[in-house]
């Protein structure tokens, strides 16, 4: 009799798979530094976004209000008119930078003065006064009124409207023949005289009479650098009365 074999029984053998626990201990710093880095990138990013283009946007909206609250004020009587950013007293225009380039002036240079349009320098002379009537104004970011500074040149016309009179002022540089340390503060006084011999100094004289009504602009030299300022100097030629001029401001 012939002896027939039982079938080998199969044997299964499960294969073990390495074990990942060390891997992914060893990875996890990394993983989270990783991250880290990431959302870092991206809030500077955000950063970046936000002075370039947030606050130029927010900076024009507030600008237009600071220019109807003018003409509501203006159309009352007051002369400067309270608003939510600062007391307005002015509208700066400058042909060089366009023909719909009209810009509100307001008291001080604080940041959010100058956040929200053109800043009149403290202890200076007024629009069309005697001395030197000192303005600034960021030149990148934050509505960047004096995006253009570099363009002009000498015989540029700066008009600066208020509620009585307008007046016209004719620059005697351009925007980048004069760059000084921000710690300089002789371009303040009123009549600015450069300390260094040669050097670009408001006119003492126009046609042979006293500069005694001085126009003094100032902004950052450099886009991303903030220790230097280019300066521009320039007289006035023309007042208008109200009677005279616009009809509306805004």
């Amino acid at each position: 009799m012939t002896q027939i074999d039982a079938p080998s029984e199969r044997v299964r053998v499960r294969r073990r798979r390495p074990s990942s626990t060390g891997t992914t201990k060893r990875r996890r710093p990394a993983f989270w530094i990783g991250c880290g880095l990431i959302a870092a990138g991206l809030a500077v990013l955000g950063w970046v976004a936000w002075q370039f283009w947030g606050t130029n946007w927010v900076s024009q909206q507030r600008q237009g209000d600071v220019r109807e609250a003018l003409a509501d004020g203006w159309g009352e009587g007051s002369d400067v008119v309270r608003t939510d950013f600062g007391n307005a007293s002015a509208i700066v225009r400058i042909p060089r930078f366009g023909k719909d380039y009209a810009v509100p002036v307001l008291e001080g240079d604080s940041p959010k003065v100058l956040a929200s349009g053109i800043g009149h320098v403290p202890d200076t002379a007024k629009a069309g006064a005697e001395g030197n009537y000192v303005l600034a104004a960021h030149r990148v970011t934050h509505g960047e009124p004096f995006a253009k500074f570099p363009e002009l040149k000498a015989g540029d016309k700066v008009i600066v409207e208020t509620r009585t009179a307008t007046y016209t002022y004719v620059l005697d540089n351009g925007g980048t023949d004069l760059i000084i340390p921000l710690t300089q503060t002789w371009v303040l006084d009123p009549l600015p005289t450069n300390p260094e011999a040669g050097g670009v100094s408001a006119p003492p004289t126009i046609d042979g009479k006293p500069n005694d009504h001085v126009l003094t602009l100032f902004t950052c030299s450099e886009i991303f650098h903030t220790d230097n300022r280019s300066v521009t100097f320039g007289h006035l030629v023309d007042v208008q009365t109200t009677g005279e001029v616009r009809a509306d401001a805004r």
